[in-house]
């Protein structure tokens, strides 16, 4: 296996830069350089400085460096990791990449400033170091044409997509002389290490996702201007409730910039003769007028959208194409989206809609109509196989479910059917795939071959472990409305919550402790994981909403009992529970993991007790667990339990969710022991071989017992500083009000300092705590106007 363990990046602007934080994120080396700037700045100047001092010479690079610190969203795990990063330049330090593994150009996209650059670092390259270009659609063998050819057999493009650290696509090209070997181990090395979702692609313009995801905008456009729609019209559509972003088609033409989108126009219909769709990237005179604006989306702050503040208040605007203004939101309604708001599956939302008979339903129709046409058309010219295809799109453009996907979820033949009925060409080929996806009557997953007209197995790394994949083959051991029993092997089983945002109810904590009892009887532990949206959104709080309003407070302790019985229950199983936690993982969410034996989270895993939004606390032994963590810590330094309460107190008060896993060390939800998993398509197979580990000297935990309690002088010291926040107008009496029965809680009650409490007498103070805030009359109010807007209620 290859070992890569020094990466220089060449170029420090905000892609180099950032693709360099994630690197120091995966724990690697960084060699961070760039150009030697040509002249002194003013602050250089007024320090008696010269063009060849150190700090001058390495200005641009040390921008690159500090800018990591200060941009949101965040592109390190934490901001220490930037101490991984040297700095340099091009002329005094290019001998420093003799000692690097990998290089990474990332300089402006133009061939011969790329050129000039490979000329002048091949000399430096280590024996056998790859050496890739981050290109966004500038041919590969154009660019290896002057490379030596043992240079050549090492070079290939590594597309990450912006911003690095969070959007998974990685598009790898090889030239044709790059040897296949390189190819698979560092696709290997990217995905396990930096947790990239590697595509394969062909030297073509723009690549996969670009290539396919500018045209469904420029389509877009041209029948938003065919049909005399707006363009919130249109993003009503292009959205969610098509199985696309949030952020929709002209939000993300927004983000992106409308200079780089109408730049990417340009270059596909400059680089693309032959393609039969050509006409389409044609940049639209409005277009063409808001680049010679400037109205470039969110970096000039004006583009498809715009804000203001009218009265005191910000209000958004959308760009009126046909006059050039820009007009107040509108928040069009189309029945055909109304009925898809609540449908969960990306697949039935997409045919309802296309299905639908309004204004809306026939836009998303026809967009994605020549979108999934265009895209078909492209096999084998930009990938080899659908697979590439769809998951690029997933995880470069945020789509729920791919192209090909799509088609299978409108029905390929009803989808022909339809086409042809609108008079549009139809690939021959699709009139001979009945789905592009399926199962075999062994339960395995099969792709459609687009060139060969069979199926072939669906790719899993080595060792993956997919859900829907094991379901199909093994079955489930137990299953409810919203949750799973799963067998992973070698003794290990499953808890898999697939409820509405997988909030837990009833019928989940039921499952928990039926989970847990089989992993006992017939197993050697147990992973609670999934491979939906989300971990888990907390607790479904609509019977609470309901119990509440009809005033039944016994109800309400009954479900706070249950809860507080299934997270003990996970806590105190004979075998071990590991979780493993991924992006949201709030609330009652965070409160199972806390329980766990240990935690395996994904790196994105955004973590945090947020009840207090809702009026509530963490009744589920959240709140218990903070105060045992505080006191286990000032035991284990023999020092003053109060600072680690208050900074517990704090992130419960303050509802703090972690930014990544890697800040849940020094929350004190995740402890020694617990892991890190860069690639989420591993999660579940290293939670699985660490409950494997645990268990093989496994000790079950006790209740807990004479805990010394922090005591009610530490409590009165919060309750000073809520009173005056009150009193400055910092908080309100509300707001003083929840504080102050979280502090009693998790101090230990009204006890004096260090008299020993037990872990079930802090399960009462939680009940107790969360029954009391449940009566003020604010709390319900919350609740019910969540209930009223529609929201999902969660804790």
């Amino acid at each position: 296996m290859r070992q890569i363990n020094r990466v220089a990046v060449l170029g420090a602007g905000v892609m180099g830069a950032t693709i360099a934080a994630h690197l120091a994120n995966a724990g690697l080396d960084i060699l961070l350089l760039d150009m030697v700037p040509k002249e002194l700045n003013g602050a250089e100047q007024a320090a008696g400085q010269s063009l060849e001092s150190p700090q001058v010479r390495n200005r641009i690079a040390a921008a690159g460096l500090a800018g990591l610190l200060k941009m949101k969203p965040a592109p390190l795990y934490l901001k220490e990791y930037a101490s991984q990063i040297d700095i340099g330049n091009f002329e005094d330090d290019l001998a420093k990449l003799k000692e690097c593994d990998w290089i990474i150009e990332v300089v402006i996209e133009h061939l011969p400033i790329k050129q000039s650059l490979f000329e002048k670092i091949v000399p430096h390259l280590a024996t056998g170091a790859i050496l890739s270009t981050n290109t966004s659609g500038l041919s590969v063998n154009a660019m290896a044409e002057g490379l030596p050819p043992e240079v050549r057999k090492n070079f290939l493009v590594t597309h990450f997509f912006n911003p690095p650290r969070y959007m998974r696509l990685l598009e790898i090209v090889p030239c044709l002389d790059t040897d296949p070997a390189v190819v698979e181990e560092l696709s290997d090395f990217i995905s396990r290490r930096l947790g990239k979702g590697i595509v394969h692609a062909k030297d073509t313009a723009n690549f996969i996702a670009n290539r396919i995801g500018v045209y469904a905008i420029y389509k877009g456009i041209e029948h938003m201007l065919a049909m005399d729609m707006t363009v919130e019209e249109v993003d009503a559509i292009a959205g969610p409730a098509t199985a696309r972003p949030k952020s929709t088609a002209f939000r993300t033409a927004d983000l992106v910039g409308i200079d780089t989108l109408i730049h990417v126009g340009n270059n596909s219909y400059q680089l693309l003769p032959d393609d039969e769709e050509r006409e389409t990237f044609k940049v639209p005179e409005f277009m063409a007028q808001m680049g010679d604006k400037g109205l470039l989306g969110n970096k000039s702050k004006a583009g498809f959208y715009r804000k203001e503040q009218v009265d005191g208040q910000r209000k958004i605007f959308y760009y009126d194409y046909q006059n050039g203004e820009y007009k107040p939101l509108e928040k069009p309604k189309f029945a055909s989206i109304a009925a898809v708001k609540l449908v969960d599956d990306p697949a039935q939302k997409v045919k309802m809609v296309v299905e639908g008979q309004d204004k809306a339903a026939e836009y998303a129709w026809k967009n994605l109509r020549d979108t999934l046409i265009y895209t078909v058309n492209r096999i084998p010219e930009i990938a080899d196989d659908v697979v590439n295809v769809d998951n690029a799109m997933k995880w470069g453009f945020n789509w729920e479910i791919g192209p090909f996907e799509m088609l299978d979820a409108i029905g390929v033949a009803s989808f022909v059917k339809r086409a042809e009925g609108d008079g549009v060409a139809v690939p021959e080929v699709l009139k001979k795939v009945e789905a592009f996806y399926r199962f075999n009557e062994s339960g395995q997953k099969e792709y459609f071959d687009l060139q060969t007209g069979e199926y072939c197995l669906y790719p899993l790394k080595p060792g993956q472990i997919n859900l829907q994949i094991l379901k199909k083959v093994h079955g489930v051991v137990e299953k409810s409305a919203g949750s799973s029993v799963i067998d992973l092997g070698d003794g290990v089983f499953c808890l898999e919550v697939h409820s509405k945002m997988n909030t837990l109810g009833g019928d989940i904590l039921a499952m928990t402790h039926k989970a847990i009892k089989r992993a006992e009887n017939d197993g050697v532990g147990l992973v609670i994981g999934n491979q939906g949206v989300n971990f888990s959104v907390g607790a479904n709080l609509m019977l609470l909403a309901v119990a509440l309003a009809e005033g039944a407070y016994e109800d309400v302790d009954m479900m706070v009992r249950a809860f507080q019985k299934a997270t003990m229950a996970i806590k105190y199983a004979k075998v071990p529970v590991v979780a493993a936690p991924f992006n949201l993982a709030l609330g009652g969410g965070s409160e199972y993991c806390l329980h766990a034996a240990a935690i395996n989270a994904s790196a994105e895993t955004y973590m945090g007790m947020v009840e207090i939004g809702v009026g509530l606390l963490p009744a589920g032994g959240g709140t218990k667990e903070m105060c045992l963590r505080a006191v286990e810590l000032a035991t284990r330094f023999d020092t003053d339990v109060s600072p680690f309460i208050f900074k517990n107190f704090k992130q419960l008060g303050m509802a703090k969710v972690s930014m990544g896993a890697a800040e849940l060390f020094d929350m004190g939800y995740m402890r020694d022991g617990d892991s890190i998993s860069m690639d989420i398509d591993h999660l579940l197979a290293d939670a699985k071989q660490k409950v494997l580990a645990l268990a093989v000297n496994y000790r079950p935990k006790r209740m807990a017992e004479k805990i010394p309690a922090p005591g009610r002088s530490v409590a009165a010291s919060i309750k000073s500083q809520l009173w005056n926040m009150q009193m400055g107008g910092f908080a309100t009496e509300y707001e003083a009000e929840m504080g102050s029965v979280i502090a009693s809680i998790i101090c230990g009650g009204d006890v004096p300092a260090g008299m020993p409490i037990s872990e079930d007498y802090l399960l009462q103070l939680e009940r107790e705590g969360f029954l009391k805030l449940c009566g003020n009359k604010k709390t319900a109010e919350r609740i019910q106007h969540m209930l009223k807007k529609g929201k999902p209620l969660r804790n």
